[in-house]
Protein backbone atom coordinates (compact mmCIF):
# COMPACT_ATOMS: atom_id res chain seq x y z
CA UNK A 1 0.00 0.00 0.00
CA UNK A 2 2.87 2.44 0.78
CA UNK A 3 4.63 1.22 -2.44
CA UNK A 4 1.58 2.20 -4.38
CA UNK A 5 0.83 5.91 -2.21
CA UNK A 6 4.69 6.55 -3.34
CA UNK A 7 3.82 5.96 -6.93
CA UNK A 8 0.89 7.81 -7.08
CA UNK A 9 3.45 10.84 -5.42
CA UNK A 10 5.54 10.44 -8.33
CA UNK A 11 3.12 10.56 -10.92
CA UNK A 12 1.54 13.57 -9.65
CA UNK A 13 4.66 15.42 -9.01
CA UNK A 14 6.01 14.21 -12.76
CA UNK A 15 2.49 16.12 -13.32
CA UNK A 16 2.99 19.28 -12.24
CA UNK A 17 6.58 19.30 -13.83
CA UNK A 18 4.63 18.95 -17.29
CA UNK A 19 2.97 21.92 -16.65
CA UNK A 20 6.31 23.47 -17.71
CA UNK A 21 7.89 20.46 -19.66
CA UNK A 22 5.25 18.69 -20.81
CA UNK A 23 5.67 16.26 -24.01
CA UNK A 24 2.48 15.38 -26.22
CA UNK A 25 2.98 11.48 -25.11
CA UNK A 26 2.96 12.45 -21.49
CA UNK A 27 -0.29 15.16 -21.75
CA UNK A 28 -2.00 14.22 -24.65
CA UNK A 29 -1.24 10.35 -26.21
CA UNK A 30 -4.31 11.67 -28.53
CA UNK A 31 -1.81 13.93 -30.24
CA UNK A 32 0.53 10.97 -30.99
CA UNK A 33 -1.30 9.40 -32.87
CA UNK A 34 0.35 8.40 -36.68
CA UNK A 35 -1.21 9.05 -40.12
CA UNK A 36 -3.04 6.41 -41.48
CA UNK A 37 -0.98 3.43 -43.65
CA UNK A 38 -2.92 4.39 -46.62
CA UNK A 39 -2.15 8.08 -46.51
CA UNK A 40 1.75 7.36 -45.94
CA UNK A 41 1.71 5.14 -48.51
CA UNK A 42 0.31 7.68 -51.24
CA UNK A 43 2.51 10.47 -49.99
CA UNK A 44 5.57 8.31 -50.36
CA UNK A 45 4.32 7.52 -53.97
CA UNK A 46 4.73 11.15 -54.59
CA UNK A 47 8.10 11.65 -53.24
CA UNK A 48 6.78 12.88 -49.56
CA UNK A 49 8.27 11.96 -46.36
CA UNK A 50 6.08 12.08 -43.43
CA UNK A 51 8.50 14.16 -41.93
CA UNK A 52 8.94 16.83 -44.87
CA UNK A 53 7.76 19.92 -44.66
CA UNK A 54 3.78 21.29 -44.68
CA UNK A 55 1.77 24.50 -45.79
CA UNK A 56 -1.79 24.60 -45.39
CA UNK A 57 -4.30 26.07 -47.74
CA UNK A 58 -8.06 27.03 -46.40
CA UNK A 59 -10.84 27.85 -48.44
CA UNK A 60 -14.03 29.54 -46.69
CA UNK A 61 -16.84 29.27 -49.53
CA UNK A 62 -15.86 25.71 -50.34
CA UNK A 63 -15.20 24.79 -46.76
CA UNK A 64 -12.05 22.83 -48.07
CA UNK A 65 -8.89 22.37 -45.72
CA UNK A 66 -5.52 21.34 -47.93
CA UNK A 67 -2.13 20.08 -46.86
CA UNK A 68 0.55 20.31 -48.85
CA UNK A 69 4.10 18.20 -48.64
CA UNK A 70 7.31 18.99 -49.82
CA UNK A 71 8.21 16.85 -52.51
CA UNK A 72 11.77 15.28 -52.85
CA UNK A 73 12.30 17.86 -55.58
CA UNK A 74 11.57 21.00 -52.93
CA UNK A 75 8.55 21.54 -54.28
CA UNK A 76 5.29 21.27 -52.82
CA UNK A 77 2.18 19.16 -53.61
CA UNK A 78 -1.37 17.98 -52.16
CA UNK A 79 -1.22 15.62 -49.77
CA UNK A 80 -4.59 15.52 -48.40
CA UNK A 81 -8.23 17.32 -48.33
CA UNK A 82 -10.07 17.63 -45.67
CA UNK A 83 -13.85 18.99 -45.61
CA UNK A 84 -14.05 22.38 -43.09
CA UNK A 85 -16.49 20.96 -40.55
CA UNK A 86 -17.53 24.35 -39.70
CA UNK A 87 -16.55 27.91 -39.67
CA UNK A 88 -18.06 31.30 -38.51
CA UNK A 89 -19.06 35.09 -39.68
CA UNK A 90 -18.78 35.26 -43.20
CA UNK A 91 -16.74 35.65 -46.55
CA UNK A 92 -14.14 38.64 -45.47
CA UNK A 93 -11.38 39.43 -43.33
CA UNK A 94 -11.30 39.77 -39.40
CA UNK A 95 -12.06 43.43 -38.11
CA UNK A 96 -12.42 43.26 -34.69
CA UNK A 97 -12.84 41.02 -31.26
CA UNK A 98 -16.19 39.63 -30.92
CA UNK A 99 -16.96 39.90 -34.42
CA UNK A 100 -17.10 36.31 -35.06
CA UNK A 101 -14.97 36.16 -38.33
CA UNK A 102 -12.66 33.36 -39.27
CA UNK A 103 -9.19 35.03 -40.48
CA UNK A 104 -8.27 35.50 -43.63
CA UNK A 105 -4.41 36.34 -45.28
CA UNK A 106 -0.94 34.46 -44.93
CA UNK A 107 -0.13 33.18 -41.43
CA UNK A 108 2.59 31.15 -40.05
CA UNK A 109 2.36 28.32 -37.26
CA UNK A 110 4.65 27.63 -34.95
CA UNK A 111 5.74 24.94 -32.45
CA UNK A 112 4.42 26.83 -29.30
CA UNK A 113 1.11 27.86 -31.38
CA UNK A 114 0.38 24.01 -31.14
CA UNK A 115 -2.07 22.98 -28.33
CA UNK A 116 -2.22 18.84 -27.90
CA UNK A 117 -4.82 20.21 -24.50
CA UNK A 118 -7.18 22.23 -26.39
CA UNK A 119 -11.17 21.77 -24.94
CA UNK A 120 -11.75 21.73 -28.58
CA UNK A 121 -9.97 17.78 -28.87
CA UNK A 122 -6.42 18.96 -30.30
CA UNK A 123 -6.09 22.56 -32.05
CA UNK A 124 -3.47 25.08 -33.09
CA UNK A 125 -3.45 29.13 -33.24
CA UNK A 126 -3.26 30.31 -36.60
CA UNK A 127 -1.14 33.31 -35.09
CA UNK A 128 -4.16 36.17 -35.48
CA UNK A 129 -3.30 39.12 -35.71
CA UNK A 130 -0.62 38.91 -37.98
CA UNK A 131 1.64 42.29 -38.63
CA UNK A 132 -1.15 43.45 -41.98
CA UNK A 133 -3.60 42.49 -38.86
CA UNK A 134 -1.58 45.15 -36.55
CA UNK A 135 -0.73 47.77 -38.83
CA UNK A 136 -4.87 48.39 -39.78
CA UNK A 137 -5.77 48.09 -36.08
CA UNK A 138 -7.70 44.58 -35.75
CA UNK A 139 -7.68 42.62 -33.01
CA UNK A 140 -8.76 39.25 -31.47
CA UNK A 141 -7.52 35.89 -29.78
CA UNK A 142 -7.12 32.66 -30.04
CA UNK A 143 -8.16 32.15 -33.71
CA UNK A 144 -7.67 28.49 -34.24
CA UNK A 145 -7.71 25.19 -36.22
CA UNK A 146 -9.29 22.76 -34.29
CA UNK A 147 -11.37 19.89 -33.67
CA UNK A 148 -15.21 19.47 -31.91
CA UNK A 149 -17.33 20.98 -34.94
CA UNK A 150 -17.64 24.00 -33.38
CA UNK A 151 -16.67 27.48 -33.95
CA UNK A 152 -16.82 31.04 -33.13
CA UNK A 153 -13.91 32.65 -35.26
CA UNK A 154 -12.30 29.78 -36.17
CA UNK A 155 -12.03 26.96 -38.00
CA UNK A 156 -13.40 23.53 -36.75
CA UNK A 157 -13.01 20.14 -38.30
CA UNK A 158 -14.14 16.94 -36.96
CA UNK A 159 -11.87 15.29 -34.32
CA UNK A 160 -10.41 12.71 -36.38
CA UNK A 161 -9.40 15.05 -38.90
CA UNK A 162 -8.12 17.10 -36.83
CA UNK A 163 -6.03 14.62 -35.35
CA UNK A 164 -5.09 14.00 -38.58
CA UNK A 165 -3.82 17.33 -39.16
CA UNK A 166 -2.19 18.05 -35.95
CA UNK A 167 -0.06 14.71 -36.91
CA UNK A 168 1.24 16.33 -40.30
CA UNK A 169 2.59 19.67 -38.57
CA UNK A 170 3.96 17.77 -35.38
CA UNK A 171 6.05 15.42 -37.87
CA UNK A 172 6.80 18.21 -40.00
CA UNK A 173 8.47 19.89 -36.95
CA UNK A 174 10.11 17.03 -35.89
CA UNK A 175 11.46 16.54 -39.72
CA UNK A 176 13.45 20.18 -38.42
CA UNK A 177 10.68 22.48 -39.98
CA UNK A 178 10.38 25.86 -37.76
CA UNK A 179 7.36 27.37 -38.60
CA UNK A 180 4.45 26.28 -41.47
CA UNK A 181 2.51 28.68 -43.32
CA UNK A 182 -1.36 28.44 -43.47
CA UNK A 183 -2.87 30.63 -46.25
CA UNK A 184 -6.75 31.17 -45.45
CA UNK A 185 -8.46 32.70 -48.27
CA UNK A 186 -12.65 33.49 -49.35
CA UNK A 187 -12.72 31.05 -51.87
CA UNK A 188 -10.31 29.69 -54.65
CA UNK A 189 -9.31 32.77 -56.53
CA UNK A 190 -10.24 31.74 -60.11
CA UNK A 191 -11.12 34.13 -62.66
CA UNK A 192 -14.80 33.06 -62.30
CA UNK A 193 -14.92 33.73 -58.71
CA UNK A 194 -12.90 37.15 -58.86
CA UNK A 195 -15.74 37.97 -61.40
CA UNK A 196 -18.36 37.19 -59.28
CA UNK A 197 -17.18 39.70 -56.40
CA UNK A 198 -16.05 42.45 -58.52
CA UNK A 199 -18.14 44.82 -56.49
CA UNK A 200 -17.84 43.62 -53.32
CA UNK A 201 -16.02 45.84 -50.45
CA UNK A 202 -13.75 43.38 -49.59
CA UNK A 203 -12.45 42.75 -53.43
CA UNK A 204 -9.44 45.11 -53.19
CA UNK A 205 -7.94 43.09 -50.04
CA UNK A 206 -8.76 40.02 -51.75
CA UNK A 207 -6.91 41.14 -55.02
CA UNK A 208 -3.94 41.65 -52.67
CA UNK A 209 -3.87 37.88 -51.40
CA UNK A 210 -4.34 36.74 -54.81
CA UNK A 211 -0.82 37.73 -55.52
CA UNK A 212 -0.06 35.65 -53.24
CA UNK A 213 -1.70 32.73 -54.25
CA UNK A 214 -0.78 33.31 -57.58
CA UNK A 215 2.94 32.88 -56.91
CA UNK A 216 2.26 29.49 -54.89
CA UNK A 217 0.51 28.30 -58.03
CA UNK A 218 2.98 29.44 -60.40
CA UNK A 219 6.14 28.30 -58.21
CA UNK A 220 4.03 25.71 -55.55
CA UNK A 221 6.53 26.89 -53.25
CA UNK A 222 5.22 28.93 -50.15
CA UNK A 223 5.62 32.51 -50.91
CA UNK A 224 8.19 34.71 -48.33
CA UNK A 225 5.56 37.21 -47.32
CA UNK A 226 6.55 40.61 -45.92
CA UNK A 227 4.08 43.65 -45.18
CA UNK A 228 4.95 47.15 -45.59
CA UNK A 229 2.52 49.90 -46.45
CA UNK A 230 0.14 48.26 -44.46
CA UNK A 231 -0.15 45.82 -47.90
CA UNK A 232 1.12 42.18 -48.19
CA UNK A 233 4.34 42.13 -50.41
CA UNK A 234 5.55 38.32 -51.99
CA UNK A 235 8.69 37.00 -52.71
CA UNK A 236 10.66 40.35 -52.64
CA UNK A 237 13.66 41.62 -51.36
CA UNK A 238 14.57 45.05 -50.51
CA UNK A 239 17.46 46.18 -52.79
CA UNK A 240 18.96 48.34 -50.64
CA UNK A 241 19.54 46.34 -47.88
CA UNK A 242 16.62 47.57 -45.17
CA UNK A 243 13.96 45.44 -43.74
CA UNK A 244 10.10 45.67 -44.55
CA UNK A 245 8.17 47.45 -42.00
CA UNK A 246 4.18 47.01 -41.91
CA UNK A 247 3.33 50.86 -41.31
CA UNK A 248 6.28 52.47 -43.13
CA UNK A 249 6.62 52.77 -47.03
CA UNK A 250 7.78 50.15 -48.82
CA UNK A 251 11.92 49.76 -50.25
CA UNK A 252 12.94 49.57 -53.60
CA UNK A 253 12.46 45.78 -53.92
CA UNK A 254 13.69 43.23 -56.51
CA UNK A 255 12.26 39.57 -57.29
CA UNK A 256 13.99 36.98 -59.04
CA UNK A 257 13.41 37.53 -63.33
CA UNK A 258 12.48 33.57 -63.56
CA UNK A 259 9.47 34.22 -61.03
CA UNK A 260 8.93 38.05 -62.83
CA UNK A 261 8.29 36.69 -66.16
CA UNK A 262 6.38 33.73 -65.22
CA UNK A 263 3.79 35.85 -63.26
CA UNK A 264 3.35 38.16 -65.65
CA UNK A 265 2.16 35.56 -68.24
CA UNK A 266 -0.09 34.15 -65.48
CA UNK A 267 -1.51 37.69 -65.73
CA UNK A 268 -1.89 37.68 -68.85
CA UNK A 269 -4.17 34.13 -69.19
CA UNK A 270 -5.60 35.40 -65.95
CA UNK A 271 -7.14 38.49 -67.29
CA UNK A 272 -8.93 37.39 -70.68
CA UNK A 273 -10.01 34.46 -68.34
CA UNK A 274 -11.68 37.19 -66.45
CA UNK A 275 -12.78 39.54 -68.93
CA UNK A 276 -14.77 36.39 -70.32
CA UNK A 277 -16.05 35.46 -66.53
CA UNK A 278 -17.47 39.05 -66.77
CA UNK A 279 -19.42 38.79 -70.22
CA UNK A 280 -21.10 35.76 -69.50
CA UNK A 281 -23.59 35.41 -67.02
CA UNK A 282 -24.12 31.57 -67.22
CA UNK A 283 -23.18 29.09 -64.74
CA UNK A 284 -22.14 32.09 -62.23
CA UNK A 285 -23.75 30.79 -58.83
CA UNK A 286 -24.80 33.84 -56.32
CA UNK A 287 -22.11 35.02 -54.27
CA UNK A 288 -22.21 34.19 -50.91
CA UNK A 289 -22.63 36.56 -48.09
CA UNK A 290 -19.63 38.91 -47.03
CA UNK A 291 -18.69 41.35 -44.41
CA UNK A 292 -19.46 44.74 -44.98
CA UNK A 293 -16.28 46.28 -43.69
CA UNK A 294 -15.48 47.80 -39.98
CA UNK A 295 -19.00 49.08 -39.41
CA UNK A 296 -20.98 45.94 -39.80
CA UNK A 297 -17.54 44.19 -37.82
CA UNK A 298 -18.19 46.70 -35.02
CA UNK A 299 -22.22 45.90 -34.99
CA UNK A 300 -21.48 42.03 -34.31
CA UNK A 301 -18.73 42.74 -31.69
CA UNK A 302 -21.44 44.85 -29.45
CA UNK A 303 -23.85 42.07 -30.35
CA UNK A 304 -21.28 39.86 -28.99
CA UNK A 305 -20.23 41.77 -25.45
CA UNK A 306 -24.43 42.08 -24.90
CA UNK A 307 -25.13 38.75 -24.88
CA UNK A 308 -22.03 37.31 -23.27
CA UNK A 309 -23.27 39.45 -20.27
CA UNK A 310 -26.60 38.03 -20.30
CA UNK A 311 -28.55 40.69 -21.95
CA UNK A 312 -31.75 40.14 -24.27
CA UNK A 313 -30.38 40.41 -28.08
CA UNK A 314 -31.59 38.58 -31.46
CA UNK A 315 -31.09 35.54 -32.22
CA UNK A 316 -29.06 35.96 -34.95
CA UNK A 317 -26.45 38.56 -34.91
CA UNK A 318 -26.68 42.20 -36.78
CA UNK A 319 -25.78 42.37 -40.50
CA UNK A 320 -26.22 45.05 -42.89
CA UNK A 321 -27.29 43.06 -45.36
CA UNK A 322 -30.43 41.87 -43.06
CA UNK A 323 -31.97 44.72 -42.23
CA UNK A 324 -34.52 42.67 -40.76
CA UNK A 325 -32.45 41.90 -37.70
CA UNK A 326 -30.72 45.16 -37.67
CA UNK A 327 -34.08 46.79 -37.34
CA UNK A 328 -34.81 44.50 -34.62
CA UNK A 329 -31.68 45.70 -32.38
CA UNK A 330 -32.34 49.45 -33.17
CA UNK A 331 -35.71 48.52 -31.50
CA UNK A 332 -34.43 47.20 -28.87
CA UNK A 333 -31.80 49.85 -28.33
CA UNK A 334 -34.95 52.55 -28.60
CA UNK A 335 -37.32 50.98 -25.87
CA UNK A 336 -37.03 52.90 -22.47
CA UNK A 337 -35.90 51.00 -19.42
CA UNK A 338 -38.44 49.13 -17.52
CA UNK A 339 -39.48 51.51 -14.68
CA UNK A 340 -38.71 49.92 -11.26
CA UNK A 341 -41.46 49.96 -8.75
CA UNK A 342 -41.10 52.39 -5.72
CA UNK A 343 -42.62 50.46 -3.39
CA UNK A 344 -41.30 46.79 -2.80
CA UNK A 345 -43.34 44.01 -1.03
CA UNK A 346 -42.51 42.63 2.06
CA UNK A 347 -43.02 39.00 1.71
CA UNK A 348 -44.13 37.25 4.90
CA UNK A 349 -40.99 34.99 5.99
CA UNK A 350 -41.86 31.18 5.00
CA UNK A 351 -41.12 28.74 8.03
CA UNK A 352 -37.57 27.64 8.05
CA UNK A 353 -37.73 24.40 6.33
CA UNK A 354 -39.13 26.07 3.19
CA UNK A 355 -37.00 28.90 2.57
CA UNK A 356 -33.92 26.27 1.16
CA UNK A 357 -33.77 27.36 -2.45
CA UNK A 358 -31.33 26.24 -5.51
CA UNK A 359 -29.33 28.88 -6.00
CA UNK A 360 -29.38 30.38 -9.57
CA UNK A 361 -27.31 29.51 -12.10
CA UNK A 362 -23.99 31.64 -13.21
CA UNK A 363 -24.20 32.85 -16.06
CA UNK A 364 -21.59 31.50 -18.90
CA UNK A 365 -20.32 34.68 -19.05
CA UNK A 366 -18.88 34.65 -15.57
CA UNK A 367 -16.86 31.98 -16.67
CA UNK A 368 -15.88 32.78 -20.23
CA UNK A 369 -14.70 35.93 -18.50
CA UNK A 370 -12.26 33.30 -16.39
CA UNK A 371 -10.17 32.85 -19.79
CA UNK A 372 -6.45 34.90 -19.27
CA UNK A 373 -6.21 37.58 -21.82
CA UNK A 374 -3.46 37.81 -24.59
CA UNK A 375 -2.02 40.55 -26.12
CA UNK A 376 -0.82 38.31 -29.01
CA UNK A 377 -1.89 35.14 -30.16
CA UNK A 378 1.20 34.20 -32.52
CA UNK A 379 3.18 34.66 -29.61
CA UNK A 380 0.87 33.29 -26.52
CA UNK A 381 0.82 29.67 -25.34
CA UNK A 382 -2.43 28.91 -27.22
CA UNK A 383 -5.81 29.20 -25.29
CA UNK A 384 -9.27 28.68 -25.76
CA UNK A 385 -10.72 29.77 -29.24
CA UNK A 386 -12.62 33.25 -29.47
CA UNK A 387 -15.71 33.39 -27.82
CA UNK A 388 -16.62 36.56 -26.18
CA UNK A 389 -20.07 35.63 -26.19
CA UNK A 390 -21.32 32.20 -24.26
CA UNK A 391 -22.44 30.12 -26.88
CA UNK A 392 -26.46 29.75 -27.87
CA UNK A 393 -28.27 26.44 -26.87
CA UNK A 394 -28.07 25.56 -30.64
CA UNK A 395 -24.97 25.81 -30.70
CA UNK A 396 -24.10 24.33 -27.95
CA UNK A 397 -21.74 20.96 -28.20
CA UNK A 398 -20.43 20.18 -25.00
CA UNK A 399 -21.70 20.47 -21.48
CA UNK A 400 -20.71 22.83 -18.95
CA UNK A 401 -18.62 20.27 -17.30
CA UNK A 402 -16.38 19.65 -20.34
CA UNK A 403 -16.06 23.20 -21.29
CA UNK A 404 -15.06 23.94 -17.35
CA UNK A 405 -12.58 21.61 -17.54
CA UNK A 406 -11.42 22.70 -21.00
CA UNK A 407 -11.27 26.18 -20.69
CA UNK A 408 -7.56 27.13 -21.06
CA UNK A 409 -7.42 24.99 -24.34
CA UNK A 410 -8.37 25.96 -27.99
Amino acid sequence: MNINFARAGILLAALALAGCNETLEDIAPKAEKSLPPALVQSMRAQGMSTTSPIMVRIFKEEAKLEVWKQKDNGRYDLATTYDICTWSGKLGPKFTEGDRQAPEGFYMVRPHQMNPKSQYHLAFNMGFPNSYDRAHGRSGQHLMVHGACSSAGCYSMTDPQMEQIYAFARDAFKGGQTEFQVQAFPFRMTPANMARYKDDPNYAFWTMLKEGYDHFEITKVPPKVDVCGRRYVFNQTASDGRGFSPTASCPVTTQPDSLRVAYSSYQNSYETAFSAALGSAQGISTPAPTIAGMKEASLVADWSRRRARGERVTRQPPSLDRPEILMAEQERKAQPPALKPTVAAVPTPAPAEQQAVAPAAAPMSVFTNLLPGRGDASEAQPQAAESPAAPAPSEEKRGLGSRLLGMFGG
